[in-house]
């Protein structure tokens, strides 16, 4: 069942994914060569827990930490470690937070030194897509209107789509109905009102869509082993029309 919330719920919800925007953003200031994602793990759990927050992935389902670090062909949940970035490598960072009951979920794909004009092509289009997803997510649109364009961006730039692992809704738990995929048809599925907020995050590969999952149960690497991109937002349908939750100096725009 689709949970819509109150503008008091929104509100609330407005710190936690501050808290995941501001954490994202100093991580992203420390992405360099040499680093571990383990490192990049420990700073992300004292930047949110500085700013009043609970890790939301720590511990969930078992996972281990509070950061999921996915490098290269690897797509979503890959676990930090001693691995140390390489430049050339591309990283995708992914947390959440909670505050109050409430959740915020972000996730950005970072560039580790000089990579190449393929991987900055993947993460352009990547992110270019979810913006697509999230100008569909008006009052009065279908689910699948934000589905079709994610898809529709991705694919007409060549690139697979990830089936297998979607979006979602979120509030007072991590992961509510409905469920967003990447893909589908325009004006299928429900219809989008206020009081709707999604996490949108498109999954993009640079060869095929599909994907397996390694033996520790969590990484989702590429079956081709070619290389991924994630990103994510947060986002609201106010009475003031769409607003990304998880934009450090926010957004909206008319509905």
């Amino acid at each position: 069942m689709i949970h819509i919330k109150t503008p008091e719920e929104i509100e609330k919800m407005r710190r936690p994914n501050r808290i995941v925007a501001e954490t994202l953003h100093c991580l992203i200031a420390h992405v360099e060569e040499g680093i571990t994602t383990r490192e990049l793990d420990a700073m992300a759990e004292a930047c949110i827990r500085e700013r009043g927050g609970i890790p939301a992935f720590k511990g969930y389902r078992g996972f281990p930490c509070t950061l999921c670090t996915s490098i290269n062909e690897e797509v979503v949940h890959g676990i930090p470690s001693k691995r140390k970035l390489r430049s050339g490598d591309i990283v995708g960072l992914d947390l959440g937070a909670r505050v109050d009951g409430y959740y915020g979920d972000s996730a950005v794909t970072v560039p580790v030194g000089e990579v190449s004009q393929e991987s900055w092509r993947l993460l352009d289009v990547t992110e270019k897509a979810l913006f697509m997803g999230i100008a569909q997510m008006k009052e009065g649109n279908h689910l699948g209107d934000v589905s079709h364009a994610i898809q529709s961006y991705a694919e007409g730039h060549g690139y697979g789509v990830v089936r297998v692992f979607v979006g979602h809704g979120i509030g007072q738990a991590l992961h509510e109905d409905p469920q967003v995929p990447n893909f589908g048809t325009a004006g299928s599925g429900p219809r989008l009102r206020r009081g709707f907020v999604l996490a949108l995050e498109p999954m993009v590969n640079a060869g095929t869509h599909d994907v397996r999952i390694l033996s520790d149960q969590w990484t989702v690497v590429t079956a081709d082993g070619k290389r991924s991109a994630h990103f994510e937002h947060t986002v609201a349908i106010t009475d003031q029309g769409t607003e990304i939750l998880t934009l450090r100096d926010g957004f909206s725009a008319s509905a």
